[in-house]
């Protein structure tokens, strides 16, 4: 960009027309230069692809232009149902150079089940920058019901059945199975989740200070999530965030096992409820970006 923020001379008639080709650059050069928007890093959800998220990289754009944003493109479609940990440590080895090179840091907006892969990276890096963390319809206490999803993973299974498969040793090669919290079997999803029970410290983890510590680094948690999501079921698990009250009246945040607490405490815990909104359309839509995510990427 900066290559192109040149001062032409030319004559009169030559200068306006350059000027009227060239205004609308300079404008975005000089605005990226006075305001210095930090690079936004992506993350996409199950079955996604960077491809999927054109959109929201141009509301990003046009409403801060210069921003450096990168959408991550790994464990795309049928491989986002690798196992959490194996897309965590593929995702960080991408992320982390982008990191070294932002001096002031970056922002993370991490799509459905890609912001349970980006509170792993933040909580197991310790030399994070991450700013603001964005969770964009992320399931973040667990997935525990009957969509379109399941239905074309598991069709032998419903949601009463399912723990059938992902307690095992089998299912917890498959992402889905790896935050799959079933209430109804608690004691097996504690013993055997070898992700999300060991990210919420329900299951001992003797990491999880240390973790706790990493993950609050960042400077603000925004939830986004809505009752029409249709997918991150039940209402109550879509990013944690359909009802305050509720909320603040779960183990996850009365212990403060990661950090809500905490970040509550500090002003740092922001909270978007959309209505009105499919899964599959958050990232496109321009309403949501102006809405919840905009103001939090400068």
């Amino acid at each position: 960009m900066k290559g192109f923020c040149l001062w032409t001379t030319t004559t009169r008639r030559g200068r306006s027309w350059v000027f009227t080709l060239l205004y609308p650059l300079l404008g975005a050069c000089l605005w990226a230069s006075v305001f210095g928007y930090k690079p936004v890093i992506i993350v996409h959800g199950l079955f996604d692809s960077s491809e999927d998220f054109k959109n929201l990289k141009r509301f990003i754009n046009q409403s801060h232009p210069g921003t450096n944003v990168t959408v991550i493109d790994l464990f795309d479609r049928s491989a986002s149902l690798e196992p959490m940990w194996k897309q965590v440590e593929g995702f960080k080895a991408a992320i982390y150079p982008i990191m070294q090179n932002a001096e002031d840091g970056v922002h993370f907006i991490c799509y459905s089940q890609g912001g349970l892969v980006c509170r792993g990276i933040l909580s197991t890096l310790s030399e994070h920058n991450v700013n603001t963390f964005i969770s964009l319809s992320s399931p973040q206490a667990g997935q525990y019901g009957d969509t379109d999803y399941l239905k074309y993973l598991f069709p032998q299974f419903v949601k009463s059945n399912l723990y059938h498969l992902c307690y095992t040793g089998v299912g917890q090669r498959i992402s889905i199975c790896n935050y799959w919290n079933d209430p109804h079997h608690r004691d097996l999803y504690v013993n055997s989740s070898d992700y999300l029970a060991l990210l919420n410290d329900e299951r001992a983890n003797p990491n999880a200070t240390e973790w706790k510590k990493n993950f609050l680094k960042i400077n603000k948690l925004v939830l986004i999530g809505g009752p029409d999501d249709g997918v991150i079921t039940p209402v109550y698990f879509v990013t944690i965030c359909e009802m305050v009250r509720y909320l603040k009246r779960r183990k996850l945040f009365l212990r403060d096992v990661f950090g809500l607490k905490t970040l509550a405490a500090r002003g740092d815990l922001i909270i978007c409820s959309f209505p009105g909104v499919e899964h599959i359309y958050w990232h496109s839509n321009e309403t949501v970006f102006h809405t919840c995510m905009e103001k939090w990427l400068e």
